[in-house]
């Protein structure tokens, strides 16, 4: 298991292509950028200073919520949340080379994506987080392995991202869950050394 998305969220620390730069430079290929209470144009504008360093570090950029921006930069692809355009309708407008993911709360969420050509799931939240308003009921780790039970013995193969206050110590438990990788953003952003936390969480992940 070795996916490892980075969500970029606003700091007083870092600008957003900085936290992107210090993920990249710590060896996450898999950018999403997530600008929730921004305008079309502010998005286009970091996504602009991405493009160049996405492409440079072989690493895939994709954005929250912003099909047609998606479409009109040719990034990577689209983070579609549950009250987003419907995944189908993205993928008509995106091609059938887009990455296409979505968010989901329960095994039923996920369930109801089989067959709708999305490429992974972001199930969340494993813990409480700052960085998303609107949460939904934390799942724990339990309630993790309790989705993925159901779904594989449902026959759904998507490969899931746990999202959701994840910090390193949370990498091992999440694995015995069956995920496929993790999302994360607070706890690279807040660590002492974003690089190498970055570095560190991708080492787990592989172990």
């Amino acid at each position: 298991m070795k996916m490892l998305q980075f969500i970029t969220n606003p700091s007083d620390r870092y600008s957003l292509l900085e936290e992107a730069q210090m993920a990249i430079e710590g060896g996450c290929r898999w950018i999403q950028l997530r600008m929730k209470d921004a305008t079309d144009d502010e998005v286009r504008q970091v996504a602009l200073e991405l493009i160049p360093l996405c492409k440079e570090n072989d690493t895939f950029l994709i954005i929250d919520d912003r099909v047609e921006l998606v479409n009109e930069l040719k990034v990577s692809g689209v983070h579609l949340g549950k009250d987003d355009m419907d995944p189908l309708e993205a993928r008509e407008l995106l091609g059938p080379h887009a990455i296409i993911g979505v968010t989901a709360n329960t095994a039923e969420d996920i369930i109801r994506f089989k067959g709708k050509d999305v490429d992974y799931v972001g199930l969340g939240p494993v813990h409480f987080t700052t960085t998303k308003k609107k949460l939904a009921p934390e799942l724990g780790y339990e309630g993790v392995k309790s989705v993925m039970d159901s779904i594989r013995a449902a026959g759904v193969e998507l490969p899931v991202v746990a999202i959701g206050g994840i910090k390193k110590e949370d990498i091992k438990p999440l694995k015995e869950a069956g995920v496929n990788g993790v999302a994360v953003s607070g706890s690279i952003i807040g660590a002492q050394n974003p690089v190498e936390y970055t570095a560190q969480l991708l080492q787990l992940l592989q172990k």
